[in-house]
């Protein structure tokens, strides 16, 4: 059964200032003081003093990357939601957050007839396995693009589901350095659309939003158990087989690390390796410059990095909660050999 507790909401916060999709909650539970977010295209927005119902799970697991009760409902004031009109397509389908969406895919045109997606698309898209690294690959984007280019981020399963979850997000929207955000799978509420499948979004953000590359991953968090194949970075082994059929030129994003102290992700990451054991047809790896390849396999392309420049950006330059500059190096060089691939 989902853990679930009665609460009171004591004050209310909004997360960013430009259309903001999530509030942050000071709630009471019992005689606990906590902290709770609230996803207002599902539950609404809360006011001081409703009484809402949160889900405590990820708290009392003490997950890292979930300090904070999810508010299920709202007792107060969120149970007369009527839906989105003529929306039809299930999100979150057969769970209690079960909702309907508008995808980008879906056209209203009357004609029955399929029309066929515009392929190949010859665009670049870039797949990553950890949301932290799409901030420096965003980044280094921009700079070696001067600024021209347009990236936009499909977000993927492997992490937190949520579109309006990621501050980060957000902050490269309102910045310029990216330039949309769609939700593709069972992640939902993205900036410029919902989309059912990750080749949807793909082929919607590169032949008809413009954009000149694209990069893939999960949201924020990820799933993992510690083994091979039980994690959420193994969603860039099905993210790049898709990019590879719709005829765009893949680049794999590297998980390096220089800090962790699990021996299985410093260096090339096992969750990278994996990836790259597992695909099916050789795709761009991008490194840092004075990085060895790994294999002869796949094309392993070297760049050189501006961690200085990078951390005076502003954005974030930790990765959970560690100084790690392989890390951050990693994911810079993508960027860099992204735009050079548009």
């Amino acid at each position: 059964m989902l853990r679930l507790k009665r609460a009171s909401v004591l004050a209310v916060g909004w997360v960013g200032t430009t259309a903001p999709m999530e509030q942050r909650l000071a709630i009471q539970v019992g005689d606990e003081r906590r902290t709770a977010i609230a996803d207002i295209g599902l539950v609404g927005a809360a006011q001081p003093g409703d009484e809402v119902i949160v889900n405590v799970e990820a708290v009392e697991l003490g997950l890292g990357s979930g300090g904070f009760d999810i508010v299920h409902c709202n007792l107060t004031r969120g149970l007369d939601g009527a839906g989105t009109p003529r929306a039809h397509v299930m999100k979150l389908n057969y769970t209690s957050l079960q909702h309907a969406v508008l995808p980008v895919e879906e056209s209203d045109d009357a004609d029955d007839t399929l029309a066929p997606p515009r392929l190949p698309l010859g665009k670049p898209a870039a797949v990553f396995g950890l949301h932290g690294q799409l901030a420096p690959l965003a980044w280094a984007f921009a700079r070696a693009t001067d600024g021209t280019g347009r990236l936009g981020y499909v977000q993927t399963a492997g992490g937190a589901l949520p579109g309006g979850h990621s501050c980060v997000v957000r902050e490269l929207c309102d910045d310029g350095l990216l330039a949309g955000h769609l939700t593709a799978g069972p992640a939902y509420g993205g900036a410029d659309g919902d989309s059912i499948t990750t080749a949807a979004a793909l082929h919607h953000g590169l032949a008809e939003l413009g954009w000149d590359a694209a990069v893939c991953g999960p949201g924020p968090g990820i799933l993992g158990s510690g083994s091979a194949l039980g994690h959420g970075g193994l969603q860039a082994l099905d993210s790049l087989h898709t990019a590879l059929a719709l005829g765009c030129e893949a680049l794999f994003v590297a998980r390096m690390s220089s800090s962790d102290l699990r021996a299985r992700h410093r260096g090339l990451s096992h969750h990278a390796r994996t990836v790259l054991e597992l695909l099916l047809a050789p795709v761009v790896v991008a490194i840092p410059e004075g990085e060895a390849p790994a294999d002869e396999r796949h094309d392993w392309r070297a760049a050189p990095t501006d961690l200085a420049g990078y951390a005076d950006s502003g954005l974030p330059t930790r990765s959970m909660g560690r100084e790690d500059p392989l890390f951050f190096s990693a994911a810079l060089a993508a960027g860099g050999v992204l735009a050079a691939m548009t």
